[in-house]
């Protein structure tokens, strides 16, 4: 089954891929790796989940931040690719999350971008992974994710 209908069947649909907003290109391929830029739940332009994780955007709105936002990498990895379906695995993920100070559930906001790669790619989608909160991030949005993909 493809990527594209493994998304359909989960109710979800590869997003356009981002339009830059600085100097910089989506995703950039190196030999069979594919770096993304970072991305955030900016869906075909409409921002979602805006806030800090902890006061204006909730824990579970922070999981489907990080699922969004991996909609946006895998379609910056499928552009760079030549598409989605010549992804071979997930190889990292590294996840801000915008938090509130004492904010500890960065890594189960960022299990909405890893649980979403399990069940595209099987074992394929198990990953190094980072979660990382901090102070601020661009747009004031609640998560940002940088991927790297191993690509034929």
């Amino acid at each position: 089954m493809s990527i594209e209908s493994k998304l359909i069947a989960l109710g979800l649909a590869l997003p356009d891929v981002p339009k830059p907003v600085g100097n910089y290109r989506p995703a950039k391929r190196v030999g069979s790796l594919v770096f993304t830029s970072g991305q955030t739940a900016r869906i075909n332009g409409v921002r979602r989940y805006v806030g800090k994780v902890g006061r204006e955007v909730s824990d579970e709105e922070a999981y489907l931040s990080a699922r969004d936002a991996a909609l946006n990498c895998l379609a910056c990895a499928g552009w760079a690719a030549g598409g989605v379906d010549h992804i071979v695995q997930v190889v990292k993920v590294i996840g801000f999350v915008n938090c509130v100070d004492g904010y500890d559930k960065q890594p189960a906001a960022i299990n909405g971008c890893s649980d979403l790669m399990e069940r595209l790619f099987g074992e394929a989608g198990a990953h190094a992974r980072s979660a990382i909160g901090v102070n601020a991030l661009p747009s004031n949005v609640s998560v940002e994710l940088e991927m790297v993909f191993e690509v034929a």
